[in-house]
């Protein structure tokens, strides 16, 4: 069946990399790759900003940031949490896709997810781009497609405005028609 869909093409768009300085050694191989996969489907460097932030905490207020300076046409995360002996590790994994998730939705600009959530240094490792690819390039591709496919969305014609909207489920109700606060009441005695 014919469905919409985004297509691999970042020419002419411009996007946000928002990346934790936390876990370094996993989080640039991630910036390297997100920003390779950004450049092999067609967005230029000028068109490709880093923003880095201490840890994964950070990255939803930046990510928001960015995104409300409408410069961008999509923000992508990337961050790499290690599961530790303590509940820290549950908490910020929580708040950290909540907070990109709710960017998202918020201001309507596309938000990759590129944060590692892993049990140990292996599995980060293998995530970064030995056995299992690398996740900062599978998020680059996310945003490239919801940057289009956000596009191809917005120009479809609207079924809404195809339809006449009945007179009595308006909210911009013509001020001479049945305004009664217009008519006059005769006082009562």
């Amino acid at each position: 069946m014919p469905a919409l869909e985004g297509k691999l093409n970042a020419s002419g768009r411009r996007f946000a990399i928002v990346v934790a300085r936390f876990n370094a050694f996993i989080t640039e191989r991630l910036l390297l790759s997100a920003c390779d996969g950004l450049l092999r489907t067609g967005a230029s460097k000028k068109d490709i900003d880093i923003a880095r932030v201490p840890g994964a905490f950070e990255i939803p207020l930046a990510a928001r940031s960015l995104a409300l300076t409408g410069k961008y046409d999509a923000i992508i995360c990337i961050g790499c949490l290690l599961r530790g002996d303590t509940a820290h590790y549950d908490v910020i994994v929580n708040e950290v896709t909540r907070g990109i998730g709710q960017s998202a939705q918020e201001t309507g600009v596309p938000h990759a997810f590129g944060v590692l959530t892993c049990e140990t240094l292996e599995q980060a490792i293998d995530r970064a781009g030995l056995k299992m690819g690398n996740k900062g390039f599978e998020a680059a591709m996310a945003a490239v497609e919801m940057v289009s496919l956000k596009t191809a969305i917005s120009s479809q014609p609207s079924a809404v405005s195809q339809k006449q909207i009945p007179r009595s489920a308006r909210n911009d109700k013509s001020k001479n028609r049945n305004d009664k606060s217009k008519k006059k009441t005769k006082p009562r005695k």
